[in-house]
């Protein structure tokens, strides 16, 4: 065509002035110096990957553009179009307004010049580029079409609200990206900027878009430091207030979730207003029929409400899954699914949406239902176990049982309650047939080798609210043998000794006392300042004001000096995790805005939280370290295991601040102390166990940690140890500390793993290693004991991990190895399994190691397996009938078996082993092994070589085929010969199967 042969030349002139190097990037044949017209065109509409597939929509569009090109600029053309022309036309203009801002003029008055269908074709148009290409379109292409929809709401156009709501879908919940957030200012700007007409023409629309704000609303009050948000939220607010207080006729259209969207809100005082309203002054709304909140509750929502928070691109992977995805195939559709969709430090939230739409608006076909596709029950459950914040999993649990709550089968759909009960019913299912006796346990499910790991992880989440005892075999495949439950709030109070009756101080003043050794000092705040009382004494939203007022006066706190820094935060600290989780105000709090927060207060005065071994100027948990902001942290969550506290350590994680070596490092001081001060099973040192020993500075951080458990029990700062836990429950309490602490740092190394390394498929046990070699450089000297509390704790990351023994043998001294050997040998932790094929593994392996470390390596070895029930004669065997067995590479192994071999009793097992071991370079191990076994346990060698003797003559002709190590006769031979015995006949059938003879 010549109109598009003189665009290409116009483009040529263009882009001949332009560098090589940009001539290429937009796909120019630099030789040739023509350029692709096609993906000039395409690159004005959409932004397309260069292996994705062209847009048939936009196709057409580009097409019909270039088609009638010259009928688009004036004068044009009288002649009334055919209808084949029109529906043309309509594609070319609306190409030409979205991709010709500067013709827009142009081009819309062509539009109102051709239109015999009242805009509805060209609507139609707008509508499938918004469901279909919106995310991709550039940048100026929404600007135009944001322009464009405001046109066709200005002349009414037929189908302006279903457009609209199509914009409305395109707003993502807990994306704050700019153009997100731009198309929540242009929408909500439109809806108040043409009020009367949307009232008039297109009510419904408005509440859609009431539905849409709430819900955005509630995210958007959640980042209240976010200065971007601000006007965009007085605008969002605004829309709301008016449209509830105008036109509260049109609100009730939305039915019962309109009160659900509400409470989400009820912290920023304009919607508490309406709230109190609507439960106290219903007249306030000047609405007939309305006298009563309840009639809300009654009302059901209507499904295309909950598809206003699903984008159509969501929407159709979600019917995709819950279609055509077989049950048992899900996983890798959900992987994908959460990774486009969930992955976001606020993505969360969708979650109440996606459940809210699985349960009200997908309801499958009994075909579906009786077939093998995954249930919606299923997917809702998987989407409850990634919410990782608690006020979300509460929104979700809500969402899941609301139409439940008010059911009426008269009004209601009983498949909007189908999953809840399933999700809910099958766990009560399971319970109720072991309560009755129709299965005797469980365990059937839940330790069945034939089923999958996966599915054994499942089965055990679905039915860990169930008090069965073979639970806990699946909960100790993931812990160490001794693991405890985090000492929460409530675990606290179900220890034996009796707690102190603490007054409950005034509700306008509480005193805040620095608990160390250098504070005598006390501060009084008032209530503007610091709130520390339990829930149940203050709301919610004083909580959230406290903690914010602390936040606002932390600055000035450090300024003035550390230690009263220092109560501020452990203040804020007991306020957060002492917030009800179920109040809706914790939605102003999130874990991000908190740990920028407070880091950048503390780095205002050159106090870097969580620094690396590096940075730190004494040696972690030393005095220095004790009285910092990184150890106020560490101890609450070590303590509370709080969501709030793990999202904030996570925070700091996933910015590269090493969080697990701090954890790591603070339980392991933790039990070096509490080790020292005589408890945890020693019994020297203190032998009258009381905490006025604990005060001393021998034990800092011990002491330190048991002011911060008594301040989140009492949920205030001010307390005291004298008389809290009586003598004879000292130890218990001590050892449950410790054991606590080292709980929660692997609750958050799975955490860690989970959310920031999940992509990696990193172990846990790389993540400890890790952690180990940092707390190495931190903390040589105690670098046994380090090893010690891993290998007691972690015996499932660590046993048999050759990463980590050779790290040990590496690191510690002859004296420390020595005093690793008396624990094992007491039986007090493992550090090699039982396993035959790991420790072959780790023998073997160890022959690379230098001398040094294979010598310790073979110390601990053998004071291990001398006393455990592994089969040593089948390590001997495996080892030395290996081929390429090398004199002197082998020889410190070789040796360290001959050693093991030796300490061990010569059962039958163990010598028959001995007696066919090959004929290698290592020829004397079996007659060594022998003389060694005369020497310490003569008759159980003989007896173990007259059943070997018996055995050989009665397997026959097979006997044949089994050869006799030759240095083992032979020494037999001389044994019974210098002692003047006679043993012809056993000694004639051994040699007839030594190997040559």
């Amino acid at each position: 065509m010549r109109e598009q042969a003189n665009m290409s030349e116009i483009w040529e002139g263009v882009l001949g002035s332009l560098p090589e190097r940009v001539n290429v990037l937009l796909g120019r044949d630099v030789e040739s110096g023509r350029v692709p017209w096609e993906l000039i065109m395409a690159s004005k509409l959409l932004k397309i990957g260069i292996h994705e597939a062209k847009s048939q929509l936009e196709v057409s569009l580009r097409q019909a553009f270039e088609e009638l090109e010259p009928k688009l600029r004036p004068p044009f053309s009288l002649a009334i179009p055919s209808a084949q022309e029109y529906l043309q036309l309509n594609h070319a203009i609306l190409y030409g307004l979205l991709t010709e801002p500067q013709f827009a003029k142009t081009h819309v008055k062509h539009l109102h010049a051709i239109v015999t269908d009242g805009y509805a074709f060209f609507i139609h148009l707008m509508v499938k580029i918004v469901n279909d290409l919106y995310a991709k379109l550039v940048d100026s292409v929404k600007d135009q079409l944001i322009w464009i929809v405001k046109e066709m709401v200005g002349v009414l156009g037929v189908g302006f609200g279903g457009l609209l709501v199509s914009l409305l879908r395109q707003i993502i919940g807990g994306d704050f990206s700019d153009r997100n957030l731009w198309l929540c200012f242009e929408l909500v700007n439109l809806f108040l900027s043409k009020w009367d007409c949307l009232v008039e023409e297109e009510p419904l629309v408005l509440t859609s878009a009431l539905y849409a704000y709430l819900r955005l609303l509630a995210d958007h009050c959640r980042l209240s430091s976010n200065v971007k948000l601000e006007s965009l939220k007085l605008l969002e607010i605004k829309f709301c207030v008016k449209m509830l207080r105008e036109q509260f006729h049109l609100c009730m259209k939305i039915g019962r979730d309109l009160i659900r969207l509400l409470q989400d809100l009820v912290h920023v005082p304009v919607f508490r207003a309406l709230w109190k309203d609507l439960v106290l002054n219903p007249g306030e709304f000047r609405t007939a029929g309305f006298s009563d909140v309840s009639q809300l509750y009654c009302s059901r929502t209507s499904s295309r409400y909950f598809l206003l928070r699903i984008t159509p691109d969501m929407e159709t992977r979600l019917r995709f899954l819950l279609t055509h995805v077989k049950f048992g195939s899900q996983k890798r559709y959900q992987l994908w699914f959460a990774k486009k969709f969930l992955l976001g430090p606020e993505k969360e939230t969708l979650i109440v949406d996606i459940v809210r739409f699985i349960c009200c608006a997908h309801h499958p076909s009994n075909e579906t239902i009786q077939s093998d596709i995954i249930p919606r029950w299923t997917v809702i459950g998987w989407l409850l176990k990634t919410c990782r914040k608690n006020y979300v999993q509460a929104n979700v649990k809500l969402a899941l049982f609301y139409d439940w709550l008010f059911f009426d089968e008269r009004i209601d759909n009983i498949m909007n309650i189908e999953p809840g009960m399933l999700l809910m019913g099958s766990v009560i299912s399971f319970q109720f047939t072991s309560s009755k006796g129709v299965v005797r346990s469980l365990d059937v499910l839940t330790s069945c080798d034939a089923l999958s790991p996966f599915l054994k992880e499942r089965l055990g989440r679905l039915l860990s609210s169930l008090k069965v005892g073979v639970l806990n075999k699946i909960q100790l495949a993931h812990r160490p043998h001794d693991f405890v439950p985090p000492l929460s709030l409530q675990n606290l109070s179900r220890l034996k000794s009796p707690m102190p009756t603490l007054e409950q101080p005034p509700a306008d003043e509480v005193e805040v006392r620095l608990n160390t050794e250098h504070a005598n000092t006390s501060f009084t705040f008032s209530d503007s300042l610091v709130t520390t009382s339990c829930p149940s004494i203050s709301t919610s939203e004083s909580q959230i004001d406290a903690i914010e007022n602390l936040l606002q006066n932390l600055a000035d706190g450090i300024k003035k000096s550390s230690a009263l820094g220092l109560q501020i935060l452990e203040a804020i600290l007991l306020s957060l995790v002492n917030l009800d989780d179920q109040a809706p105000t914790l939605v102003s709090i999130s874990p991000e805005m908190l740990c920028s927060r407070i880091a950048d207060q503390f780095e205002s005065i050159d106090c870097k939280l969580f620094s690396s071994p590096d940075n730190i100027p004494s040696a972690s948990c030393s005095g220095y370290e004790i009285r910092s902001a990184t150890a106020l942290l560490t101890r609450t969550f070590i303590l509370s295991q709080h969501q709030r506290m793990q999202g904030m350590l996570l925070f700091w994680s996933k910015n590269d601040f090493p969080v697990g070596v701090h954890l790591l490092s603070y339980a392991s001081q933790l039990a070096y102390e509490a080790h020292a001060a005589g408890y945890l099973g020693k019994a020297s040192a203190i032998v009258d166990n009381n905490f006025a020993k604990l005060c001393k500075s021998d034990f800092p951080l011990l002491k330190f940690h048991i002011d911060g458990y008594f301040s989140l029990l009492n949920g205030r700062i001010e307390h005291s140890l004298e008389g809290t836990v009586p003598t004879s429950e000292t130890d218990k309490f001590i050892t449950k500390l410790v054991e606590n602490a080292f709980a929660a740092y692997k609750c958050f190394l799975e955490c860690s793993r989970t959310a920031l390394h999940k992509l990696d498929d990193i172990s846990l046990s790389k993540l400890l290693i890790c952690d180990i070699v940092s707390c190495l450089v931190w903390e040589r000297k105690k670098a046994k004991f380090l090893f010690c509390s891993i290998f007691h704790h972690f015996a499932d990351l660590c046993i048999g991990e050759e990463e980590i023994i050779r790290l040990l043998v590496s690191q510690l001294d002859h004296a420390d190895l020595v005093d690793i050997q008396f624990e094992i040998g007491l039986k007090k932790f493992s550090i090699f399994g039982e396993n035959t094929e790991t420790i072959f593994v780790l023998v073997k392996n160890s022959l690379s190691w230098d001398s040094l470390e294979q010598h310790k390596f073979w110390g601990l070895i053998r004071s291990e397996l001398a006393i455990s029930k592994v089969q040593v004669e089948k390590i001997i065997l495996q080892f030395l009938s290996c081929a390429d067995l090398d004199a002197n590479i082998s020889a410190i192994a070789v040796a360290g078996l001959l050693t093991l071999c030796s300490s061990c009793a010569p059962t039958p097992e163990l010598v028959g082993t001995i007696m066919i071991l090959p004929d290698n370079v290592f020829l004397d191990f079996a007659a060594t092994s022998l003389a060694t076994w005369i020497k310490s346990n003569p008759s159980m060698l003989f007896d173990s070589l007259v059943k070997f003797s018996e055995k050989l003559d009665k397997t026959g002709d097979v006997s044949a085929g089994i050869t006799i190590n030759r240095s083992a006769v032979l020494w037999l031979l001389n044994y019974f010969t210098t002692q003047g015995l006679n043993a012809s006949d056993m000694l004639s059938n051994l040699s007839s199967n030594i190997q040559g003879g």
